[in-house]
């Protein structure tokens, strides 16, 4: 199943790089992508396991840029 949700605050593509490999190390998540230029992140992963996937993106998110969220 393939999610887009917006991000807010992301200020600096160097750290939307470092989100985007992150997110893509964890289990389940078949790719991953963030767009700087749009503000958005696209997970593609298996649904029954998209919720907690959310909570550990959301997490490496705030490790790397503190002042970003994800909109969800």
């Amino acid at each position: 199943m393939r999610k887009t949700y917006r991000l807010r605050d992301l200020d600096c593509a160097n750290c939307a790089a470092k989100m985007e490999r992150g997110i893509s190390k964890i289990p389940g998540v078949q790719s991953a992508s963030i767009s700087f230029m749009t503000q958005r992140l696209t997970i593609e992963a298996d649904e029954p396991l998209l919720d907690s996937i959310i909570k550990q993106a959301v997490k490496v998110c705030r490790k790397i840029e503190p002042d970003c969220t994800i909109l969800l």
